[in-house]
């Protein structure tokens, strides 16, 4: 399956969407996204992830490069995540480092 990456800045938002793969040849578009967003200095950082069917360390790299390049102050939304990718970023330690939501609507979040 392929992998999709879009950033919209909604400020004080930074809003990117993943679906697909998001693997070792997919990383690197997902890093160059949050980049992006991290340049707009956002004060949060919404990850929607509802059609995201996948992730390997190497996504799970861009997510911890993300919350450094974001900063302590900017929380993380991961927005939709399916349980597998759940248990691995509870089986890391990383659900510590972001918000986990059911959805996201108009810049409000809807906790799980």
């Amino acid at each position: 399956m392929s992998f999709n990456t879009t950033l919209k800045i909604n400020e004080p938002t930074a809003i990117i969407t993943v679906s697909g793969e998001l693997d070792a040849s997919s990383a690197p578009l997902f890093k160059t996204e949050v980049e992006k967003a991290a340049a707009t200095n956002p004060e949060k950082l919404v990850l929607m992830t509802q059609k995201l069917d996948y992730m390997s360390s190497a996504g799970l790299r861009v997510l911890i490069f993300a919350k450094q390049k974001m900063g302590v102050n900017v929380d993380i939304y991961m927005v939709g995540l399916q349980e597998p990718i759940i248990e691995t970023l509870k089986k890391t330690g990383f659900d510590q480092s972001v918000i986990f939501v059911d959805e996201y609507v108009d810049d409000q979040v809807f906790l799980s």
